[in-house]
């Protein structure tokens, strides 16, 4: 079943101001947690999440680390504008760019366009008690935004350094603030690691140290993805069917050792976010392709929009099981001689997705009308209005800062 034609306003829920939280709570594992298991639902406080897992299970994690990806210009006219960094262009690796020395250029959305038609913009910035110019130059544009070019003029300096010197940390929209110092470390999960999203797997943020060394005690398995989340994840659905939506495409690395540990437990696992969730059954997809051509590159096996639901791929699905998808990818890593697949997604999880690799879900409460609820409706079978009833009836806190769910169908 293809799912273009669902209405995206049945998946619309009222959502009071006052039910979305502004700020996380002080202590993050004291945040509540909805447990959904089979049907029955109950809530607990996040903390007691190991006793509600099972000790053979292996939980994947999303360890992209969010980076300051706002920086402010203004005009000689004394305009603000506004050069939001969505995706590296030149390098396009996110590694190398953030080793970039004296220039690079990113995709970028800039804010207050329409008082910046053209030449440069220039800022004076302290990195590590140096002066640096830093310049942009707006290019051409692109489908997702305009390719930006930075130069500064120190060649000692990174590009990482420049945005910690002068970025600013983009909390979501929703939140209807600025971003506070404090934003810096809350709004990062505390096993972040690579650097690349413009917003937070936020999912992950409920989780301390205690509770992993938790997991750990009782032997549940913890494995690690990337995916960098784009400023996509917060667009809304403007079509009235899902068709006329475009999902935004998202990096993605995984390495040969958690394809590994994905076998050893059955190919099954529960996802810490969405995020890690869009990875996961990505990774099925393009497991599928290399049954169709094992000599496919990276960048072929980009999982496109619609691939899961029509077409040779969600034909060729049908007869591969997750084991044999996950074992196809090993085979590439060997064919290859790499230790990590570097990919990109582009998948939308909506009613009619059947999953392949993910069981349960960890993860917050989304938007109305937006394709993370898609989502998590596909994930029980239609009954999520049932479970963000219950969250509202019981004064649960909504969004990126609000508390989280346990989904086990």
């Amino acid at each position: 079943m293809t799912p273009k034609n669902i209405k995206i306003s049945e998946y619309n829920y009222s959502l009071p101001e006052e039910r979305i939280a502004k700020y996380p709570i002080s202590e993050r594992d004291h945040s509540k947690l909805l447990i959904y298991k089979k049907g029955e639902i109950s809530y607990d406080s996040f903390y007691n999440i190991p006793s509600y897992i099972n000790k053979e299970e292996i939980m994947v994690f999303n360890n992209t680390r969010v980076i300051q990806a706002r920086i402010y210009f203004h005009k000689t006219t004394g305009a603000l504008i506004e050069v939001f960094l969505l995706e590296p262009a030149s390098p396009s690796d996110y590694e190398l760019m953030f080793q970039s020395k004296g220039k690079c250029s990113w995709i970028c959305m800039i804010g207050n366009l329409k008082k910046w038609k053209e030449g440069t913009l220039q800022r004076n910035i302290h990195v590590g008690g140096r002066n640096v110019i830093l310049t942009v130059e707006k290019k051409h544009e692109v489908h997702t935004g305009h390719w930006v070019d930075f130069s500064w003029d120190d060649e000692t300096v990174t590009f990482s350094e420049i945005i910690e010197a002068c970025g600013e940390l983009p909390i979501p929209p929703y939140l209807n603030r600025k971003t506070e110092e404090s934003d810096k470390s809350t709004y990062q999960t505390v096993y972040s690691k690579i650097k690349g999203s413009v917003a937070a797997p936020t999912a992950g943020l409920h989780f301390t140290e205690n509770v992993l060394d938790s997991l750990d005690k009782i032997g549940i398995k913890r494995e690690e993805v990337t995916l960098h989340v784009g400023a996509g994840t917060f667009k809304p659905v403007k079509s009235e069917t899902i068709d006329g939506h475009e999902m935004h495409t998202e990096y993605v690395s995984v390495r040969r050792s958690t394809i590994e540990n994905l076998l050893s437990h059955d190919a099954q696992a529960i996802a810490v976010g969405t995020t890690s969730v869009r990875t996961l059954e990505s990774l099925y997809y393009m497991g599928v392709k290399l049954s169709v051509n094992p000599l496919l590159s990276e960048q072929d096996l980009h999982v496109g929009q619609w691939e899961p639901y029509e077409g040779e791929i969600a034909e060729k699905s049908k007869e591969i099981t997750p084991r044999q998808a996950l074992e196809n990818i090993l085979k590439w890593f060997d064919r290859n001689n790499v230790g990590v697949l570097h990919s990109s997604t582009q998948i939308i999880i909506a009613p009619g997705y059947d999953y392949h690799i993910v069981k349960a879900l960890v993860t917050n409460f989304h938007q109305p009308q937006s394709t993370l609820l898609l989502l998590v409706s596909a994930l029980l079978k239609g009954d999520w209005k049932r479970v963000y009833d219950f969250a509202l009836e019981n004064d649960f806190r909504f969004l990126s800062y609000g508390d989280s769910s346990l989904l086990i169908p």
